[in-house]
């Protein structure tokens, strides 16, 4: 049982002294079977004048921080986050699972209550008019005979990992359709792909957002190190949500830390906020991300 410690600095930077408005930030992670959080800092520079938790509507930990209230008024050239956690991670892969047996094949059959309770995950969020992403989805299957789930899973995040370039951009999302032209993106834009694709062949799918562990060793080989990370769960009926990572090939949880999942990105942000000065005020932002495996030092 692997126990990841997970250090996440965020620091806003300003030319002058301004005040801060709310700030909402997803850092800790989600509770299940297969991941624990064990404990937990936060420390915010400067002090906020409340903080306070709770949990959206998909059970996600949402916290809000306040910089003013009554007379009091936080100003300051800069702003820190620094979320530090530790998290015992038990592996689950696919291989080990039991799948009922209308999710073994594709067409995969939900039941009336599935389809109700998943209706938002099942609906297709880009505008396809030439069939680009429709097509590319359809690609994997083979019309002689049905397809097992885990051989179009295991397909599709093989074509997406070895067929476009990986590359780096702070923020923003491209059209899936964009990413199949272009052949390249970003983790975001991978997951956004292969939600929307999974999405057109009838499988419930969602965004999650986490961090990744990447191993010395493997770090020119796994993308997504030393920020926040993004990747796919599908539900499959007997297992439940399925995590996939197709920057990275991976089938199952290895080396992933979930913090959130959402139907859109934009729910799933791990800080936002806002200050109070004018646009020039702002000289930037800086992210910092370190995940380290305990037994490894």
């Amino acid at each position: 049982m692997p126990i990841y410690t997970v250090t996440h600095v965020t620091t806003y930077r300003y030319r002058k002294r301004v005040g801060f408005g709310e700030h909402r930030m997803m850092f800790l992670p989600r509770e299940g079977h297969d991941q624990h959080l064990l404990s937990s800092t936060l420390t915010i520079t400067p002090e906020p004048v409340s903080l306070r938790w709770h949990e959206d509507a998909l059970g996600n930990r949402v916290g809000v921080a306040r910089f003013s209230g009554g007379s009091n008024s936080v100003l300051a050239t800069s702003l820190v986050f620094e979320s530090v956690i530790r998290v015992a991670h038990f592996r689950a892969h696919p291989a080990g699972i039991n799948l009922d047996e209308e999710a073994r094949f594709l067409p995969v059959s939900l039941s009336d209550e599935d389809k109700e309770d998943l209706r938002p995950f099942l609906v297709r969020r880009y505008p396809d008019p030439d069939g680009t992403l429709l097509r590319w989805a359809e690609s994997f299957l083979d019309p002689s005979e049905p397809l097992p789930t885990f051989e179009l899973l295991t397909a599709m995040i093989h074509a997406i990992r070895h067929d476009h370039a990986y590359s780096r951009r702070d923020h923003g999302i491209q059209d899936p359709a964009e990413t199949l032209t272009l052949r390249s993106g970003t983790c975001r834009d991978f997951t956004e792909l292969m939600i929307e694709a999974l999405r057109a062949l009838g499988l419930p799918a969602r965004f999650v957002s986490g961090y990744l562990y990447v191993p010395a060793r493997d770090s020119h080989d796994i993308h997504g190190g030393g920020a926040t990370h993004a990747w796919v769960q599908v539900y499959l009926p007997g297992a439940g949500w399925i995590d996939i990572d197709p920057t990275n090939a991976i089938l199952g949880n290895e080396g992933l830390i979930r913090i959130a999942v959402a139907r859109d990105p934009s729910e799933a942000l791990p800080l936002s906020g806002s200050y109070l000065g004018m646009p020039d005020d702002d000289l930037g932002m800086e992210v910092m991300v370190k995940v380290a495996r305990e037994d490894e030092g």
